[in-house]
């Protein structure tokens, strides 16, 4: 059995609840309403932008970003799951639950942007048509919480370099790196992901660390992103015992 396939058959099996949140991420919530100098919903022809959140679950947060002004996708390699996440959010985008916002009140926002359920293998292109607006199927905005640390380590290399081809010249990379606590030696998933972050997206290195590695200015190496933020969030889920990190990248020009 492949990953995927283990996957799909986790889905089957009624076990989502091994890593299904409740809720979205509250330090992503945090950075859409407080940081407007990184993260805006509009570009500057007035035109909403694209998000795009890989191994979605239910959804949250595409629904999340949808009220924020986003026109959000969530893509899911098991047909159970985008079931889910279609179910999850015909209620909550007519009706919106208090978690999906931070300071911002609802009715400030505006209305809210569209919102897809793709199922696909993040590494083919075949869903990315269903996703092209006027010929267009790159994003403004992809958000990273439990994809990558659910992959297998020998994909790493191959997860940021779809990263980059999936976004925008001028897009944000958005990840809440985790887990952040586990010895990356020992089996996943979750693996451990200490380090890594920083050893694909601004080393370009395979992600693959043994140690930890030191972390300078990412503007002299040869990773194809830049750290833009990287911060500890105020709050985030119980689930990171307090050792959760979110950084925001972009690419190199």
């Amino acid at each position: 059995m492949n990953q995927g396939s283990g996957w799909c058959a986790l889905w089957q099996s009624n076990e989502s609840d091994l890593w299904d949140r409740g809720k979205p991420s509250p330090p992503l919530i945090e950075l859409v309403e407080q940081r407007g100098d990184l993260i805006q919903s509009r570009a500057d022809n007035g035109r909403r932008k694209k998000a795009l959140v890989p191994g979605c679950g239910r959804g949250y947060d595409v629904v999340m970003l949808a009220h924020h002004g986003f026109d959000a996708y969530g893509l899911e390699i098991s047909t159970d799951a985008v079931a889910a996440a279609k179910a999850y959010s015909a209620p909550e985008i007519v009706a919106p639950s208090a978690y999906n916002f931070h300071t911002a009140a609802r009715d400030s926002l505006g209305t809210a942007g569209r919102v897809s359920f793709l199922q696909g293998d993040f590494f083919q292109r075949d869903w990315e048509l269903a996703t092209s607006l006027e010929g267009d199927a790159k994003f403004d905005l992809i958000y990273d919480y439990t994809f990558l640390c659910a992959l297998l380590p020998e994909t790493r290399k191959s997860w940021a370099t779809r990263m980059g081809d999936l976004l925008k010249p001028d897009g944000m990379l958005v990840c809440l790196e985790f887990p952040l606590y586990k010895d990356p030696e020992l089996p996943g998933p979750p693996w451990g992901l200490t380090g890594v972050h920083w050893d694909l997206l601004a080393r370009g290195g395979n992600g693959l660390l043994k140690h930890s590695v030191r972390e300078e200015s990412s503007a002299g190496l040869e990773g194809q992103f830049l750290r833009v933020l990287h911060i500890k969030p105020e709050v985030s889920y119980e689930n990171g015992k307090g050792t959760d990190m979110l950084s925001v990248w972009r690419k190199k020009s």
